[in-house]
């Protein structure tokens, strides 16, 4: 069953269950899935499908953390729910073990000695990782092992 097929099918649940905020988050994410179909005219590869449901995810993430910091915390809970059910369709994260050890398996593999070597090993990993760890704690942690 692909992503779009079972969000519509929890859209429906959600609705039949009257859960207005669950409805309204499954609304945003299937509209930003049909608009990513509708520029590439064509239905999405799953790997397309992970990378609409990441950039939604960002979203989300900063919308809280402007709100909060502005004040309005109202919003920025409302934020969070929205990425609680959003997250529920992206792929298990990553241990912090797992993830190190991907890491160490592409080091070794490209042959990394410093940090002139980020970008190599950054390629290597971030397909491995996509959409199950952030590409931002991913290039501390490789970071950390060149230098």
């Amino acid at each position: 069953m692909s992503l779009i097929a079972r969000m519509e099918d929890e859209l429906r649940q959600a609705m039949l269950e009257q859960d207005a905020s669950r409805r309204d988050a499954l609304r945003l994410i299937l509209a930003s899935l049909r608009s990513a179909e509708k520029e590439l005219q064509r239905p999405l590869s799953d790997d397309e499908e992970l990378q609409v449901l990441q950039r939604e995810r960002k979203r989300r993430q900063e919308a809280a953390e402007a709100f909060r910091s502005g004040g309005r915390e109202e919003q920025a809970a409302a934020e969070e729910a929205e990425l609680a059910v959003l997250e529920e369709f992206m792929p298990a994260p990553l241990s912090e073990d797992e993830l190190e050890e991907i890491i160490d398996d592409a080091i070794a593999e490209v042959g990394a000695t410093s940090l002139r070597d980020l970008g190599r090993v950054m390629a290597d990993v971030m397909p491995q990782v996509a959409g199950r760890a952030d590409g931002s704690q991913v290039s501390q942690l490789v970071k950390e092992k060149l230098a």
